[in-house]
């Protein structure tokens, strides 16, 4: 069985688990969230909107959205979400650039659960194993979804998934990018290529030595240590009887 059955197999039943009446996605313009939402549509078929929340993102992103949308017929719908970022930080105290983007995924994550609540929808995540392995995503913004399909499949697997799937060469090929501002990429934040990476993610799992520099190897380990509690559900004190 092909992986793409075998994932679709597993929404299915994560869909009829929960009575939920069909599936969200948040369309980025990426490889990652044109997969999922691929994948929805053939597991649940016109149950899935696809929303695009551009905020004051770049227009590549969103063209590169509505190709894929145009492309496979996903319903979709398109919420600007600057005038709210805008009108939220003058409400909040200065700080960093990073800190700064980090709420744009989760003024998304707040409008792809509205729409959810309105639809009885799943939320369906796009995150890759490789990111989450490395902890690049945000707490409670793209992290926070209530199935992800593609969280156990390095970007490697992603890519080859695509292909199967028949996702647009030029969405394919493009720079992996958070898109949070202009001329950022994953590989720079991440400091380490997604190939070198899989190849250390797979070495580690499977007990042996990766094929990669001793640096490298302690980095991403460093990474995945620091990172782990995004991983995690938060932890709960737990009452004990006196």
């Amino acid at each position: 069985m092909k992986l793409s059955e075998r994932l679709c197999r597993w929404i299915r039943k994560r869909v009829k688990e929960t009575g939920a009446a069909g599936i969200l996605v948040g369309l980025s313009g990426g490889i990652d969230s044109a997969v999922a939402a691929v994948l929805a549509q053939k597991s649940v078929g016109d149950k899935v909107l696809t929303l695009l929340l551009p905020c004051h993102s770049l227009s590549q992103d969103e063209r590169d959205a509505l190709r894929v949308a145009d492309r496979f017929q996903l319903r979709r719908e398109r919420v600007d979400l600057a005038p709210v970022y805008d009108a939220f930080l003058k409400r909040l105290p200065p700080a960093g650039r990073m800190c700064q983007a980090n709420l744009k995924p989760r003024l998304r994550m707040a409008a792809l659960y509205y729409y959810a609540n309105r639809l009885n929808y799943l939320v369906m995540g796009t995150g890759n194993k490789s990111e989450r392995i490395m902890g690049y995503f945000t707490k409670y913004g793209d992290g926070g979804v209530d199935l992800n399909p593609l969280g156990d499949l390095t970007k490697t697997q992603v890519r080859r998934l695509a292909r199967e799937l028949g996702i647009p060469s030029r969405i394919m090929d493009r720079p992996p990018s958070a898109g949070l501002w202009e001329g950022q990429t994953d590989e720079q934040d991440m400091n380490i290529r997604y190939q070198d990476l899989d190849r250390i993610i797979e070495g580690l799992e499977r007990g042996k030595e990766p094929r990669a520099s001793r640096d490298k190897v302690g980095y991403v380990k460093g990474m995945m240590a620091r990172s782990r509690h995004k991983r995690l559900s938060p932890p709960v004190f737990r009452l004990k009887p006196e």
